[in-house]
């Protein structure tokens, strides 16, 4: 990424969401530059995310807590626990859409909130604010769709890019938490990354010992972006 195609912001500092006691900047590459869609896939090979029409990575001066990390596609072995998981789930359909606004994924959306993030720290519930948190008018983003009998059960928001997929956001109904769609989320979204010959799928940020961040650690091998290269953690523990 040379420093002439875009600039680089930082954000002020500002309360964390994992850490109520910290504050917290993120390094963002200036979302007016037109270079930007061709930026993308070498930002997000450097640890950098897309949220809305941002793209950007924690950079705080007393805290390095949050590391990028991604799955190997080719490597991938379902667990014992996944591959159940996938069978009591045999009964969806998975399908690649257009990200939509529509009332079926809002009220979706708008349940999950409720149910996982009652006190607020979201984006908005109305159609426009949901637009542009979950894409931009240049990013690769599609909404891989999770029915049962046509009901819309989870929507996992992901940029498709040729270097890797992002898995950007994904929200599911909450009463259901017996079938456990957010893995079955994930193992979708490595299944279409593997049909599509892509070699990775991105996590975002995993943070050590954070109980939200445990789940990440179940899809192995697993790699964090160490030092400016991507290494294997295959001694991490759930």
């Amino acid at each position: 990424m040379r420093s002439e195609s875009v600039r680089l912001l930082k954000t002020i500092e500002h309360g964390c969401g994992y850490f109520p006691e910290r504050l917290a900047q993120n390094l963002v590459l200036d979302p007016l530059s037109p270079a930007l869609p061709t930026l993308y896939p070498t930002a997000l090979a450097r640890g950098f995310r897309r949220a809305g029409g941002h793209v950007y990575r924690p950079d705080c001066a007393r805290c390095h807590a949050c590391v990028a990390c991604r799955i190997p596609v080719a490597a991938f072995r379902a667990s014992r626990s996944q591959r159940r998981c996938q069978r009591d789930n045999g009964d969806l359909e998975v399908s690649i859409e257009l990200p939509s606004a529509g009332e079926e994924v809002l009220s979706l959306y708008r349940r999950y909130l409720a149910a996982r993030h009652p006190d607020g720290g979201m984006d908005g519930e109305d159609a426009g604010e949901f637009r542009q948190f979950a894409a931009s008018t240049w990013s690769p983003t599609r909404f891989l769709c999770v029915r049962a009998d046509g009901r819309l059960l989870a929507v996992a928001i992901t940029d498709m890019l040729a270097i890797g997929y992002s898995a950007v956001y994904t929200f599911f109904e909450p009463d259901l938490a017996g079938r456990g769609l957010g893995t079955f989320a994930i193992l979708a979204q490595i299944d279409v990354a593997r049909a599509a010959n892509v070699p990775y799928l991105y996590l975002g940020y995993w943070i050590s010992q954070h109980p939200k961040m445990t789940y990440k650690t179940r899809f192995r091998p697993f790699e964090l972006l160490v030092a400016g290269d991507w290494r294997p953690c295959g001694h991490l523990r759930d």
